[in-house]
């Protein structure tokens, strides 16, 4: 494998980690939301950070 297939490989296998961890949650919501929402000003990073936790985070989570 050549060099250049073995960063596009890497940067590949970075990108998917990142999706399955959530690490690039603001980075989609922003891009999907300039797309549906362009009249809107999106949230700050740190706005989408809050309003994330308080929905993982706000609700009972259980089912007992």
């Amino acid at each position: 494998m050549s060099t250049a297939g073995l960063a596009a490989a890497w940067r590949t296998l970075w990108r998917g980690l990142r999706t399955l961890s959530g690490d690039d949650a603001y980075e989609r919501y922003r891009s999907h939301h300039l797309s549906v929402h362009p009249e809107v000003p999106p949230m700050s990073r740190k706005a989408f950070y809050i309003d994330e936790q308080r929905r993982k985070w706000g609700t009972i989570n259980r089912c007992c």
